[in-house]
């Protein structure tokens, strides 16, 4: 259940194209190797309203969450955020270089006990050929 929300300011809307980032955080977690394909899901929402350091309008963010199941211990974790935060790092080095910028990453592991799921993509990606 590797869920990834990213919230973005709106005003690197022109500068960034977020189908590319929310496709490249899809295809950087299948690399790892450690997630379920059925299971993966990235999305991305555009924040119209913050406030950022001194308040100049021209500072931008992005920051990611990813919410995942226990079962994984902590190198395996950080091996997994370290390949995914280089490749969106990466990515987005043109909007570092010619703006100021903070691009955040953040794991949290949900607890079995308190997280319901239901998913009938798991079956179905077992007979269709994989996308990843």
């Amino acid at each position: 259940m590797p869920h990834f929300t990213i919230e973005y300011s709106a005003n690197i809307d022109k500068r960034v194209d977020m189908g590319a980032v929310v496709e490249l955080v899809r295809k950087a977690a299948v690399e790892t190797g450690i997630f379920p394909i059925g299971g993966i899901r990235v999305r991305a929402t555009k924040c119209e309203h913050y406030a950022i350091g001194d308040g100049d309008p021209q500072l931008g963010f992005l920051s990611m969450l990813l919410r995942l199941g226990e079962g994984r211990d902590l190198p395996t974790r950080k091996k997994a955020g370290e390949h995914i935060f280089q490749a969106l790092s990466a990515y987005l080095d043109p909007v570092f270089a010619n703006s100021r910028f903070a691009l955040s990453f953040d794991m949290q592991i949900n607890d079995k006990e308190t997280s319901w799921k239901r998913n009938n993509i798991h079956d179905a990606l077992k007979v269709e050929p994989a996308h990843g």
